[in-house]
């Protein structure tokens, strides 16, 4: 059975070096060029969309520079494999701090191309090793346009996003990230992530725990890894009592 080839984005603010980049992967049968990016943001949002094996990325960049970038994905659980591509020889540290396969000088060689790869793929072929046997664990992750720039966070992560007039803010392991999403894009785009509990609140399913009653007689949603208790509306109530009923073993 033939094995599908590794599939690679590569980021440069420069479009020559993002050819002859190209040019160099389509001479090995084994992987293909599945996107581009301009800069580290860019990277992060065709990481989140593409999902690519291994990112090829340049380190100085406008905006966002690539050891930024590869500091946001080094946060993930399943983040693509990354190889740097650079002219300057300083930030090789750096690059190991941030979890880097290799560290490639341009003009960018082809065997040391080859061989950067062959490693970043045996890498890539643990981590999916490591989720097949953790059926848990995804590698779905939401970009989020920020002050800072964009941010990577994994679906796992996102404890509950709360509804504000015009902004969402996700609650999530990292800490809290507003967006400019809306709850019903949220919604629509990971129905089994997330659940509706309010007009105004979404919860990461897996962080549910119990729905308990407060000496209102309020529905209360309890999560599991802390005291937070989030109003659940009559509307959604028995929604979420089938929910917990279909996925929660019995006592």
């Amino acid at each position: 059975m033939n094995q599908q080839p590794q599939r690679i984005l590569i980021a440069d603010d420069e479009p020559l070096a993002r050819q002859r980049i190209q040019r160099l992967v389509e001479e090995l049968p084994e992987y293909r060029v599945c996107g581009e990016a301009s800069d580290g943001n860019d990277a992060l949002r065709k990481v989140a969309e593409l999902e690519p094996d291994i990112l090829l990325m340049d380190i100085r960049m406008p905006g966002m520079d690539g050891m930024e970038a590869a500091h946001q994905l080094s946060q993930l659980s399943n983040p693509p494999a990354v190889i740097f591509c650079t002219a300057y020889d300083h930030y090789a540290i750096q690059a190991f701090e941030v979890r880097a396969i290799a560290y490639l000088l341009k003009p960018v060689r082809r065997e040391a191309l080859a061989d950067a790869l062959a490693r970043a793929g045996k890498v890539n072929r643990v981590q999916l090793q490591a989720l097949t046997h953790n059926s848990d664990l995804t590698t779905e992750q939401v970009a989020v346009r920020t002050h800072r720039g964009t941010e990577l966070i994994d679906l796992t992560d996102i404890r509950y996003c709360e509804a504000d007039q015009k902004y969402v803010t996700l609650h999530h392991s990292r800490g809290e990230t507003v967006c400019d999403y809306t709850l019903k894009e949220l919604e629509q785009a990971y129905p089994e992530k997330l659940l509706r509990i309010h007009r105004h609140t979404l919860v990461g399913v897996r962080f549910i725990q119990a729905l308990r009653r407060n000496s209102d007689g309020q529905s209360m949603l309890a999560l599991n890894d802390s005291d937070t208790l989030l109003p659940v509306s009559r509307r959604h109530a028995s929604h979420v009592r089938q929910w917990l009923q279909e996925h929660q073993p019995s006592p």
